[in-house]
């Protein structure tokens, strides 16, 4: 009677585990099958975005006048836009692509800038269109290249998940069409940045990423990059550290270091070899109840800041978020708000300690600067200004507009009905560049049936 309620027991587990083990592959299945099937989209949808980028740039090489050219390489702006991010959901992170990308971004700030402007007064010059020319060449090529791709994949029925595969596994070297591909692709892209190096109508275009190129000190060692990371995560005595060195593939040489003091507290932290900068830190300890004001916390925060040498920074703007204060600080040079020197600092609320520090835009942006005097006064400006709007605040400030340029601008700050914006307006002749509303302070639904 035993043995057979045990062989029964044994049975059911048995089923059981069977059971349990196909529901895991099937569940497992459909995770691949919903990623391939996601891959393939994106794929897809960028070879049709290439398509159409190439058929819309033929287009704007047979118009002139502002009414019709505008719209037109405002769509191209748009299509490399959605191109670009087609090719984000692509598992190419550890394929180079940059110079595909960066083919798409160019495309991307040449039309867009010469959308925004008076085309009837300032049309496209002769180096403009040998430019058109050149991209619509140019996208030819990647586009039947990408069609290429596109036919095998569908005529071999080949899948995303192996490339993901290969890639992870760095077997890209070995034969993959889908691989093989996408580095003609590159290849063609760079053949485009190489020939146009020289051309200063496309150079007058190209936005160049800030680094850190301009950062001034020695070279610190990996013990000295340590020591910094302890003296800014608050963590002097750690008992496990580790410190890794960036990739040569990186646009900068830093360290990342991780330390950990044994008892619950632990920071990660990047810091660059040259100079010695903390560019990022995150402490990893948990954060207990409230028990002093953002008032409080923003004191903190400056004090942290002064300690370590930033100089000339203001408070622009100070968020908490259950028992964290965010607190962002901006250069001010001469009565003016330097947007793109920003440092942002994060601080735990139980004991007023900085568990968060990023610096990467006030490392890159960091620099002296002649700033022009207006070309209209405050007076003026304010009459570009919706008249429905109540200014509440003004003053000057330099901000990247959306090509990425600094503008010196007259920021407003204002409210319309029930909403505040904050406003900025070209100091030399009123042009609106940027508007931002503010966020409302968010309704509580707690006792909402």
């Amino acid at each position: 009677m035993i043995r057979n309620i045990l062989i029964a027991i044994l049975t059911i587990g048995v089923v059981g585990t069977a059971y349990w083990g196909y529901q895991e592959h099937q569940e497992k299945n459909a995770i691949l099958i919903n990623a391939e099937n996601n891959y393939q989209r994106a794929f897809h949808d960028l070879t049709y975005q290439m398509d159409t980028l190439h058929d819309k740039i033929g287009t704007t090489l047979a118009m002139n006048s502002k009414k019709s050219l505008s719209p037109a390489l405002a769509d191209v702006w748009r299509i490399t836009s959605t191109a670009k991010g087609e090719v984000g959901q692509l598992p190419l992170t550890l394929l180079p692509f940059n110079k595909t990308e960066e083919f798409l971004t160019n495309i991307g700030n040449f039309s867009y800038r010469t959308a925004v402007r008076d085309l009837d007064k300032d049309p496209l010059s002769k180096e403009e269109y040998s430019s058109l020319k050149n991209l619509y060449t140019q996208s030819d090529e990647i586009r039947s290249e990408l069609r290429r791709v596109q036919h095998l994949v569908l005529k071999n029925n080949l899948r995303w998940m192996d490339v993901e595969l290969a890639l992870a596994t760095g077997k890209e070297n070995s034969d993959n069409t889908i691989i093989d591909g996408f580095k003609t692709v590159e290849k063609s892209a760079q053949g485009y940045d190489e020939e146009n190096l020289q051309d200063p109508s496309m150079v007058a275009f190209q936005k160049k990423d800030a680094n850190f190129d301009h950062l001034t000190g020695k070279n610190i060692t990996k013990d000295e990059a340590v020591s910094l990371a302890t003296k800014y995560a608050g963590i002097p005595a750690a008992k496990e550290v580790k410190v890794t060195e960036s990739g040569k593939g990186s646009p900068y040489q830093f360290y990342s270091v991780n330390v950990d003091d044994g008892n619950g507290q632990g920071a990660s932290i990047d810091v660059t070899k040259k100079g010695g900068y903390p560019i990022w830190f995150i402490n990893h300890r948990d954060i207990g109840d409230q028990k002093i004001s953002l008032n409080a916390a923003a004191n903190k925060s400056a004090e942290f800041l002064k300690a370590n040498g930033y100089d000339q920074l203001e408070l622009t703007e100070s968020t908490q978020y259950d028992s964290l204060g965010l607190f962002t600080y901006t250069t001010n040079q001469d009565g003016v708000t330097i947007y793109p020197e920003s440092i942002k600092l994060k601080v735990a609320l139980d004991n007023g300690q900085i568990i968060g520090f990023a610096a990467t835009d006030y490392l890159k942006g960091h620099r002296d600067r002649n700033i022009n005097k207006p070309g209209i006064s405050l007076a003026d400006a304010k009459g570009y200004l919706n008249s429905n709007l109540k200014v509440m605040e003004n003053r000057m400030a330099i901000i990247n507009n959306d090509l990425g340029d600094e503008v010196l601008c007259y920021e407003f700050i204002g409210t319309m009905d029930h909403d505040s914006y904050r406003i900025y307006l070209n100091a030399q002749d009123g042009t609106e560049e940027k508007v931002e509303k503010l966020q409302n302070a968010e309704p509580i639904y707690e006792d909402v049936l």
